[in-house]
């Protein structure tokens, strides 16, 4: 199935605190796109934080894989998780109905 991950920042983070986790948040998003966990990501404009389109079998998988990640262990970061999938109405389009 298709998740959509929403990455929101809860707290601010130092410059310190950045040269440490980001180092291991990196390789670890990285890993997962590898994975096929992450099918892509995005950085989002609005705000800081990121947006994953996820491959996962359950949204309680795709919590799981995103809650491990450094940012929301250490605390700075949470997920909303959304299951999507296709526009089932644009079929009645195209059945004629």
């Amino acid at each position: 199935m298709k998740v959509i991950a929403i990455g929101n920042i809860t707290k601010p983070v130092t410059p310190e605190q950045r040269q440490q986790i980001m180092p291991k948040e990196v390789p670890a998003t990285l890993q997962l796109y590898l994975d096929g966990k992450i099918e892509q990501f995005f950085f989002r404009q609005d705000k800081p934080g990121v947006i994953f389109l996820m491959n996962a079998e359950s949204v309680e998988q795709a919590r799981a894989t995103v809650e491990a990640m450094p940012l929301v262990t250490e605390g700075f970061a949470q997920y909303d998780v959304i299951p999507v999938g296709p526009l089932a109405p644009l079929g009645l389009l195209i059945q004629g109905k």
